[in-house]
Formats: C-alpha cells, structure tokens, sequence
C-alpha cells in the first residue's frame, strides 16, 4: 500500500460519534445529548425570510452579526470572540496554534475524547491524569505537568460534574500554558468561568448552540478570550469558516435568551425526575450538571443494556474504554422519551 499519510496519521484511530439514525425514523435517540426542544421560534423565522442574495457573496470572515449577538447576550466585548464550525473546530484552532512534538496538551480523564483525537493530529505530548473515583480533579497533577494546553470540559462528559471556578482560578494562575474550558453544556448548569477570561490572559471559555440552543445540525461555537490569545487562533482559522446562514440564524438563536433558558429548565427539571427513576431501578447515578447522566447499572452489564435498548429502537452511549465501560451515558430527552426508556430498562432487568 502507498504511504500517503504522514506516521502519526497512519497510527491514530479517528474520533467515533455517536450513531445517527435515519432521518423519520422512531428511534428515541438519547446519545448524543442533543436539546429535546426545537430551536428559537426566532430562528425559524430567519430560515423563512433569508435573503438569498447573502448566498451569492461571501459571508463576513469574522462572523460579525453573530459575534455582535454574542456580545449582547453575554456583556462581553466582540473583539474578545471567535466564531468556529461548532465549537470542535475552535478546539481545533487552539491545538493547531499551540501543540506540536515536543509540546504537551493536558487533560484529566476520562472526558471528551476528542481533545485526544486533535493533539494525536499535530504529534503533541498527550498527558492523561486520571479523576479520581468521585471526579475530584487532580488539580496538583494538572499543574505539575504545566501543559502548552490544558483541557478542562466544565461540565464534564461523560461525567456530568462541574469543576469550581475555584480551582480553575488556581489552575490558571499556575500554568504557563493555555487553560481551554470547554463550556458546552454550561446552559444546564449552575454556573459558569466567564469571568476568568477578563482575570486570565491565558484563559479562554468555549461554548457551543449545538445544546442549549438545540442547533446541533447548524454547526456553530464560538470562543472568548482577550484579543492578545485569539490573534494567534485567527492565523491558523480558514478566512470564511462561517457561511451566512448559520451566522444570521445564530444571531437570532443568541438573542433569544428567555427561550433558550426555559428549555434548560425543562431540562433540568426532566433530568432530576430521570435520576431518581433510574435511582429506583438501582442505577448509581452521579450528580449532573448537564443535558446527560452518567450512569451505572447494578449488575455491571452496560454493554449489554446498550445492545439491548439499541435492539428496541433506544440510543444511548456506551463507552468500551477503561473506567467507563461500565457504566451508560443517558441523554435527557422529553419526559415522554424518558418514560418510554425507564419502563423498558425495567423489562430488560427483570
């Protein structure tokens, strides 16, 4: 076979999403924690009356009707936004500026595998330190192995659990490196570390609309950090990475607050009603603070139930890696799905 990839390509294995059924189909698909609720009805007036015009030229380089929508909604300065095609590609950014062979990208495990799949790309150093059995971070770890990047998911996945702003401020202001909070679940969750890019040079939140705005099938993210961090993201960013339907939709999707923050809370209402059912059928449950719960089952049969559901027409996720291949990561979807997926884990387990 000719040799057409470069060794390190050769050697890694590709990042696997969840499975994706096909479209009208009547699977309950609970896997790849998308938003149960549609987007903004702000949004799908957007879709009725765009200007087909804006289809002819090309889309502004910076996403400027977006960034500016951003910038309202979350009182931050647009020139401290970047725009991405969903937020795996700022990810991807942040790792084509900073990492390469003989650099480090750190991050606690397990967590979102795809920071794994982009620094295996560019041939940096990965450093995995393990969470400890209750997802405490190994903060003294992560310090000591002083990474070119740090990887912080808050809330985590497949976990579900917060890291205190606490301990990010501290890990912040130990590393000589860039700290990455990944924010993409922060809509269900209790709080946030925005506040650290103002305080940190080398602090940068990223956040998508694929969750908490129920655009996954959009594809847009965006980051914030001081302009002195994104200039070097912007060098390596491709000059039209964000088409004008998706920046004038996401502007609309940003602008809608109210809406997007009363689906979050009929997400989390449902997630506290899903843990305790789950709880009844004797599943360890852990305390989430995402659209997600990670789950274990009392007899360890993960893998098992996951095949099962899956043959009954219910998606969830299973992990076969170790410390997590026991256990299901549960997408909260509707209290009519939820039910629906609960009865039949009580058929599977008697």
């Amino acid at each position: 076979m000719n040799e057409y990839f470069r060794a390190n390509i050769d050697a890694m294995a590709g990042y696997v999403p969840g499975e994706q059924p096909q479209p009208n189909s009547q699977i309950i698909k609970l896997n790849s924690n998308e938003n149960p609720y549609p987007p903004s009805p702000a949004v799908l007036e957007v879709l009725r009356n765009f200007d087909a015009e804006w289809l002819r030229r090309y889309p502004n380089p910076f996403a400027q009707e977006f960034r500016c929508a951003v910038s309202e909604a979350l009182k931050v300065p647009a020139d401290w936004i970047i725009v991405g095609n969903g937020s795996d590609e700022v990810l991807n950014l942040v790792i084509r500026a900073c990492a390469e062979p003989g650099r480090k990208v750190v991050y606690p495990t397990p967590t979102y595998v795809l920071y794994s799949t982009l620094t295996q790309m560019q041939s940096a150093e990965i450093v995995e330190i393990p969470y400890t059995e209750d997802y405490r971070l190994p903060l003294a770890e992560l310090i000591g192995a002083n990474g070119s990047v740090t990887f912080i998911a808050s809330p985590n996945s497949p976990s579900g659990h917060m890291v205190s702003t606490d301990e990010l401020r501290k890990l912040a202001s130990n590393l000589s490196g860039v700290l990455v909070i990944d924010e993409a679940y922060v809509d269900f969750a209790e709080e946030n570390a925005l506040s650290l890019v103002a305080e940190f040079e080398n602090v940068i939140a990223i956040r998508t609309l694929s969750k908490g705005y129920s655009l996954a099938g959009l594809r847009l993210g965006f980051a914030i950090a001081n302009p002195q961090l994104l200039s070097g993201l912007y060098k390596v960013k491709d000059s039209y990475n964000i088409d004008a339907i998706a920046c004038t939709i996401g502007a609309a999707a940003m602008s809608d607050q109210a809406y997007k923050n009363a689906c979050a809370e009929k997400v989390k209402r449902s997630r506290t009603k899903l843990a305790a059912d789950l709880k009844q059928l004797n599943f360890q449950v852990w305390d989430s603070q995402a659209n997600f719960l990670l789950v274990q089952p009392k007899e360890k049969n993960a893998e098992y139930l996951y095949q099962s559901l899956k043959s009954r027409g219910i998606l969830v996720r299973y992990f076969p890696q170790p410390g997590v291949n026991d256990k299901l990561r549960i997408t909260v979807g509707t209290d009519e799905q939820n039910q629906v997926l609960v009865e039949t884990l009580s058929k599977l387990m008697e």
